[in-house]
């Protein structure tokens, strides 16, 4: 049996490690407009050139990938898992819902799972992580899809931003929020709603309180996953304290560092975290 499992690049992966061989990962990508220039989210992205762009952009957006590119890395063989961003931050879930209908159009019996991660980042990870394993396991594709569901019905994710420019100007954040937040200089702490939405949580003055807001959440919410991962964008330092906190409070957690693609550094600009447990 063939398998393929397909990621928006919101995942902040472009491989997955340690795949069975009958296994085909991919990711389709975002692509940014900063000004005039489109920033196509894959390999040859400099997420550093990037970031720069964005601290002195006038206008910018996002646009998600299309069903075309999701159908390109559908395939006409093996059993489909597609993970993408929350479908209430993007349209990318919608779009491979639509690669998905094409295709079993004109091929029926064709299995392809659309998966709504209600998060970015770290969300993802988890969740092809987990695909990984399942598949590894030797599962049905059955088996596989009910495990997966209820492996996602728990996932939790925060994140801790000192920027907030382009939440606000592309309807993420309320704008009085962002101005607020901004001119004060605070970190603004947030969660992943059940929905998949944005929750403001708690300020916090500097990073080591924000960390302190972050292990408190962790605490309070924590999953029983045995796994917390950290993408981050451009702030090493907060990642490497952030996980060597949750290793001394939690002995046996596996915990994995990412460096944030170009659809999260876009949203979580230079400095920010998003943790997903």
């Amino acid at each position: 049996m063939k398998w393929r499992i397909i990621a928006d690049s919101s995942c902040d992966i472009f491989d997955l490690d340690h795949k069975p061989q009958n296994l085909y990962f991919s990711t389709v990508p975002f692509v940014i407009t900063i000004d005039d220039k489109d920033f196509v989210d894959n390999e040859d992205l400099d997420v550093s050139e990037l970031v720069a762009a964005m601290a002195s952009s006038k206008k910018s957006f996002t646009s998600c990938p299309s069903p075309a590119e999701w159908i390109r890395e559908f395939g006409e063989e093996g059993d489909v898992f597609a993970v993408t961003i929350s479908a209430n931050l993007s349209g990318s879930y919608n779009s491979a819902c639509t690669a998905k209908e094409m295709i079993l159009e004109n091929d029926p019996d064709r299995k392809i799972e659309i998966l709504n991660s209600r998060g970015t980042g770290p969300s993802l990870n988890m969740i092809i992580y987990k695909l990984r394993e399942l598949i590894s396991r030797g599962l049905t594709y059955e088996e596989v899809k009910q495990e997966i569901h209820k492996y996602m019905e728990d996932h939790k994710l925060i994140f801790a931003l000192s920027s907030y420019h382009n939440l606000v100007n592309n309807g993420r954040m309320p704008k009085i929020v962002g101005i607020v937040l901004g001119h004060l200089g605070l970190w603004g702490v947030g969660i992943a709603s059940e929905e998949g939405t944005i929750k403001m949580k708690k300020i916090a003055k500097g990073g080591k309180r924000t960390l302190q807001v972050i292990m408190s959440d962790l605490k309070e919410r924590v999953a029983d996953k045995g796994c917390v991962v950290i993408s981050h964008c451009e702030n090493d330092e907060f990642a490497g304290n952030l996980k060597n906190a949750v290793e001394k409070a939690y002995t046996d957690m596996e915990v994995r560092i990412m460096r944030t693609r170009g659809l999260c550094s876009y949203y979580a600009e230079r400095g920010g975290i998003i943790v997903g447990f």
